[in-house]
């Protein structure tokens, strides 16, 4: 038989607690007259078979037909009130749980016209905060008949919606501002985030308070990554592998070790660059001087060692040799060195 409860509370903080159902094991009856206290922060949601009959407010209230109206079609004069009445109550935590954190788990891929490869990768994360606006809808649609409902059980659902809508938002504010102006916009993108979450908050007896950006920033992914994705063409992949590696030298103090053989310990990214450009010039005055079957129009010979290609391409000739050995870029090999064509390497900078 199950137990009579004339007394209906849950004297708890629900610190991570959203909702919690009393009695937490089998079926609880009550009756006429029984007390039901919610505290300050909370809301107590009447269900009985699967229905909700009310919902209470903070304060003290005695159970009775006035203020639940549908245990009148239970209870009969007959037993003068006191009938019990099976019936669970869910106690909703209405505070602000505030401080949840949100983050990028991949870029967001925006718009960038005019600069680079025309689009650009933002990372961000940051923090918000929610509230349950209607307890009843939230239990009803949300919960159902778990005895102990958490915040972590619904973070990872609240995280997947905001990340949408920031998606959403980036993508509007890209096509009308670039990727530095977007950086010093977090304020407006985050109430932008706000004002598009609120019906799907809503829709769940949910309300979102607060969403803000504590950086916004690009992201720091590598060339591989980036044409594993799918946006890089194999020539664009080339030149971003060499950047990457300066990147990397830039940061080496031993001044670009593993970067490419014979680039010397100290040497910066300026000097890499107009090394790589005078490397070129030359290559191309002594061809001319030569006539060494150099093209009339392109300023390429007809055929090249992977070091004339990499001063064409302005890359490392091991970044060269990569993309051969990787079949991206054709080429013939003669005993343990290899010539290309110039119509293999036009073909591979078409991607």
């Amino acid at each position: 038989m199950a137990r009579i409860f004339d007394v209906i509370e849950y004297p708890n903080e629900m610190t991570d607690e959203i909702v919690h159902r009393f009695p937490e094991e089998g079926i609880g009856d009550f009756r006429i007259g029984s007390q039901v206290i919610v505290r300050e922060s909370q809301s107590a949601v009447f269900f009985r078979d699967g229905n909700a009959l009310d919902v209470f407010k903070p304060g003290r209230h005695t159970i009775a037909t006035a203020n639940i109206p549908l245990l009148i079609d239970w209870i009969g004069k007959a037993f003068n009130d006191r009938t019990p009445f099976p019936a669970e109550v869910y106690f909703v935590s209405r505070k602000e749980f505030a401080n949840k954190k949100w983050g990028t788990p991949q870029p967001i891929i925006v718009r960038n016209p005019g600069m680079g490869l025309g689009v650009a990768l933002l990372q961000g994360f940051g923090t918000y905060s929610f509230q349950v606006k209607d307890p009843q809808q939230f239990v009803t649609q949300i919960v159902g008949v778990q005895h102990t409902y958490r915040t972590s059980d619904i973070e990872e659902r609240l995280r997947t919606m905001l990340l949408s809508k920031l998606q959403d938002v980036l993508g509007e504010t890209g096509a009308k501002n670039s990727v530095p102006e977007m950086i010093g916009l977090t304020e407006e993108i985050g109430a932008a985030v706000r004002a598009k979450s609120k019906d799907d908050f809503e829709a769940i007896g949910l309300t979102l308070k607060t969403f803000y950006i504590g950086n916004l920033k690009p992201s720091e992914k590598s060339a591989q990554e980036l044409r594993d994705m799918g946006m890089l063409d194999m020539a664009t992949y080339t030149q971003l592998q060499a950047a990457d590696a300066m990147r990397d030298a830039a940061k080496n103090e031993g001044g670009g070790a593993g970067l490419t053989a014979g680039i010397g310990a100290g040497m910066g990214i300026g000097n890499l660059i107009q090394q790589a450009t005078a490397g070129g010039m030359q290559q191309q005055s002594q061809q001319q001087s030569s006539g060494g079957g150099q093209a009339a129009s392109g300023g390429m010979p007809d055929v090249m060692t992977p070091s004339e290609a990499a001063a064409i391409l302005r890359v490392s000739e091991e970044d060269v040799k990569a993309a051969i050995e990787a079949g991206d870029l054709k080429a013939k090999k003669l005993g343990s060195a290899y010539r290309i064509s110039k119509a293999a390497l036009e073909e591979f900078l078409k991607g």
